[in-house]
């Protein structure tokens, strides 16, 4: 590729960053990083109405906490900026005066009941009104008033918006590199506002506008902008500005059903939408990715692969693998079915991957925050031996819990199972044969009690299974040998010894 790749993430600050939001930062990252270009984040807030404080900042460590950080963006300049609309609304004004000079829009003094009459009156009719090149040489605008008469409506404080004049008529050509070759019969389009009453520019213009004067080569968006596409073709057109290239990638669907994935999908079946916790002005929390527990790296490989496809069996990918891999052309047109358990599945297994001391710092801490427990002694030997059967950090409290509290119950069934007329003297022989065991560690308790076993001729079931049950309280957990060498000789001795006496 030629030409030096630019790309942007443009989202409102409307609130928390859906993860089909995060999945078009991160195909934008890719293709910026394979074809060494730079990765712009531009916040996208012409709409005052809507913003939200703090959603700036959230979209920002998202993206940071995601490892992919935009080359350039309001904390970082990279010479085009500012990289806020609300900071950029001086520069909007001139590129609207150009087109207007040029004939390519016109002012509308149409006023809100006005329009909503003809709305009303076209859907009485069966019909729908449109405001476009059928329409608008009857409508209150600078099309049908002399030049005199608008600049007195102006001068007057007349409220007013600015509307692009889309041609009558012609089939409009275009292509999208997803998508492929596309044509529009301009004569369904309607004429967009791209000069809003209260001085900002709507999407369209200062999308257009700042994606030209920042230099953006590849437009990477979301399919809901397919149907802006058209506009914004004629309005390059207009600009006599050469267009970026084109990439809508498809949606994310529901797990279950039709339709695109919601909040409201992840409230009812249980996995969040939303790569942080977002805590709404109403007191609402919605759960977030992080304080789920997974790794950024489970959700990045996840979200790669909602939509595109890498060609071969490969699922499993680093975020420099990702980079190396992926490609444009092998993106979906189709809409990507969301996985949950799926997610779970690259969670487990970049949980196995992590660094052992990380994870054990990362449990210390559950403990310490979760559960009041301060412990040192042995923790990662203990992590190591559970890991395998963990998906999240807490999973380990879950799989291990009686590594730091004595059972204080007996599962029913494994005990029905596990207690004969002669355990209590069996385990009463287990307790002396781990009293005299030195050292205390598992391979010299395994010798000394398999040795006992074998010695005496009983079957290792009739030992095992209560011993475990009387350390564990069910019948799960690690190597038994491992457990007694990790809970130490006065611990282990104590709760055979409770167990016993709970049975008497």
């Amino acid at each position: 590729m030629s030409e030096k790749v630019r790309v942007r993430f443009a989202p409102s600050p409307t609130g928390p960053l859906h993860i089909g939001g995060v999945r078009t930062a991160l195909f934008n990252y890719l293709f910026a990083k394979k074809h060494q270009g730079s990765f712009v984040l531009r916040i996208e807030d012409t709409d005052q109405t809507r913003y939200v404080p703090g959603a700036e900042d959230y979209i920002q460590e998202a993206l940071d906490w995601l490892h992919i950080t935009p080359d350039e963006g309001p904390t970082k300049d990279g010479g085009f900026g500012p990289y806020r609309q609300s900071d950029r609304k001086e520069l909007y004004q001139k590129y609207v005066q150009q087109l207007i000079d040029a004939k390519h829009a016109y002012y509308a003094f149409d006023s809100a009941e006005s329009l909503e009459s003809l709305r009303n009156e076209a859907a009485s009719n069966g019909g729908a009104f449109s405001y476009d090149a059928k329409t608008r040489d009857a409508l209150d605008n600078s099309l049908r008033l002399s030049e005199e008469e608008t600049q007195q409506r102006i001068a007057s404080g007349a409220p007013y918006v600015v509307r692009f004049k889309t041609p009558a008529n012609e089939l409009l050509s275009f292509s999208d590199i997803i998508r492929g070759a596309m044509e529009v019969d301009t004569a369904t389009l309607d004429d967009k506002v791209l000069f809003k009453s209260d001085g900002m520019p709507t999407y369209h213009m200062a999308n257009i506008v700042d994606d030209h004067l920042m230099e953006i080569t590849h437009v990477i968006r979301g399919e809901e902008w397919l149907p802006s596409l058209p506009l914004h073709m004629l309005l390059y057109r207009a600009f006599q500005w050469e267009a970026p290239h084109f990439a809508h990638l498809p949606l994310i669907m529901k797990p279950v059903g039709k339709g695109k994935l919601s909040k409201r999908d992840g409230e009812k079946l249980g996995f969040p939408v939303f790569p942080l916790e977002w805590k709404g002005a109403d007191g609402t929390i919605a759960s977030g990715y992080r304080e789920d527990g997974y790794l950024p790296e489970a959700v990045v490989n996840m979200l790669a692969l909602l939509g595109w496809n890498p060609g071969s069996e490969q699922e499993l990918f680093t975020l420099e693998e990702l980079v190396e891999a992926f490609d444009l052309q092998r993106v979906n047109k189709s809409g990507a079915k969301f996985d949950p358990e799926k997610t779970k599945w690259f969670q487990h297994h970049y949980l196995q991957q992590m660094d052992e001391g990380l994870l054990t710092a990362q449990f210390q801490a559950f403990l310490q925050k979760e559960k009041g427990i301060t412990y040192e002694k042995e923790l990662h030997t203990i992590v190591s031996l559970l890991k395998e059967r963990a998906t999240f950090v807490e999973d380990l409290w879950e799989q291990g819990h009686f590594f730091f509290e004595a059972p204080t119950a007996y599962d029913e069934k494994a005990l029905k199972k596990a207690w004969k007329e002669d355990t209590a003297g069996i385990l009463k022989n287990v307790i002396g044969t781990i009293m005299s065991a030195n050292p205390f560690t598992a391979a010299a308790l395994s010798d000394a009690i398999k040795g006992w076993i074998v010695a005496n001729e009983i079957g290792f079931g009739k030992v095992m299974m209560p011993l475990r049950l009387s350390l564990v309280g069910a019948m799960k957990g690690p190597d038994v040998f491992e457990i007694l060498s990790l809970l130490g000789k006065e611990e282990s001795i104590q709760r055979i010894q409770r167990f016993i006496d709970s049975q008497s």
